[in-house]
């Protein structure tokens, strides 16, 4: 089966409340999406968001590269070689996650739909159904209790805490909502590479008692080797982010001592599905956990996440509430939300609508 065409288009995306983390303030988002269409009028949706400030690429480049001659000569190519195509993006797009991420799940989507089968399906699903963290900001006290209140009333039981700009207000917030939630919410932490060794030292020390889950790179790029300095059992509850990047950067991080006891997996930093799953499969080897995150994106891009979440036996962790934010979007369907736990639907391909 043949690919007939390939579109692009951009779209700002507004968000339905701003947000703040370590250094930055959000209240929208741009998102590219790809459509390739077959010559059965089978449409499958792709999309990108890829963080400037982690990758350095912005929605404008990927949008560019989309409509770029390379990707009109992958029409008339066959569906069925759609593995073939994504490295022959990789190679040509080298380090571009976002273009990569674009076409790489607009094929999978495709492909999926061509056997009639849901994508996790044709690497095999080793999960059903996992929580997902939802994310409150950098903000008060008081702020933080109120919207750690209203996720427990929809529904959700973890929560994703934004710190780094002051560790001892994280301190503070922290500690308030395990005094006024007690067991009821699992806590995480991400410090999007806030903190100095000695912050995190005194962070760890002063919220012992609140069984924190895990915290999301603590420390900024390249000074992953001060980690070695903390206790194994301590260096467990890190997560790599930022640091990690792709298959090479995994290779590296896996390596005895480990600094992180659990890799954050994004589709727009690696480049899309198959790049995720190299990295699993390195994560699986080095006794490595995956917590799937995501930046503010579109459900098609969510939801190819959570497609080769649950395809990983080694995935712990989600923290897939990109597309919750959103005041708008250009698909529906993809996935199901029950009380804060995530599933994918049967359908073929992603299950989009």
């Amino acid at each position: 089966m043949k690919i007939k065409s390939i579109r692009a288009y951009l779209k700002n995306l507004a968000l339905s409340k701003p947000y703040s983390i370590a250094g930055y303030t959000f209240s929208d988002v741009e998102n590219v999406f790809l459509e390739v269409e077959l010559e059965n009028g089978m449409v499958g949706k792709g999309a990108a968001s890829p963080a400037e400030e982690v990758v350095g690429e912005t929605c404008k480049q990927t949008f560019k590269n989309c409509q770029s001659i390379f990707f009109e000569n992958l029409v008339g190519r066959d569906i069925r070689h759609f593995r073939q195509l994504i490295d022959e993006v990789k190679r040509h797009f080298r380090q571009l996650p976002g273009t990569q991420a674009a076409l790489d799940i607009a094929l999978h989507d495709a492909f999926g739909q061509f056997l009639g089968i849901p994508v996790v399906e044709f690497y095999g699903q080793k999960i059903t159904q996992l929580p997902t963290s939802v994310t409150i900001g950098i903000m008060s006290v008081e702020n933080t209790l109120r919207e750690a209140a209203e996720y427990f009333r929809l529904g959700f039981k973890v929560l994703k805490v934004k710190t780094g700009e002051n560790v001892e207000q994280d301190i503070e917030r922290v500690l308030k909502l395990h005094e006024r939630f007690q067991n009821k919410l699992k806590i995480r932490v991400d410090a999007n590479q806030g903190y100095a060794l000695v912050d995190l030292q005194r962070f760890l020390r002063d919220t012992q008692a609140v069984d924190l889950e895990l915290i999301e790179q603590p420390l900024p790029v390249g000074k992953e080797p001060e980690l070695l300095n903390l206790k194994v059992e301590e260096r467990r509850l890190l997560t790599a982010d930022e640091s990690l990047k792709d298959a090479h950067y995994a290779l590296q991080l896996a390596q005895q001592p480990q600094p992180f006891g659990s890799f954050n997996i994004k589709l727009m930093k690696c480049g899309g599905i198959l790049s995720a799953l190299e990295i699993a499969n390195i994560a699986q080897h080095a006794g490595i956990d995956l917590f799937w995150g995501c930046n503010d994106e579109s459900i098609v891009s969510i939801t190819a996440a959570l497609h080769a979440a649950f395809a990983c036996s080694n995935t712990r962790y989600l923290d897939l509430d990109g597309s919750f934010d959103l005041a708008e979007d250009v698909v529906s369907g993809g996935f199901i939300l029950e009380n804060g736990c995530m599933k994918l639907t049967r359908k073929a391909g992603l299950g989009l609508s």
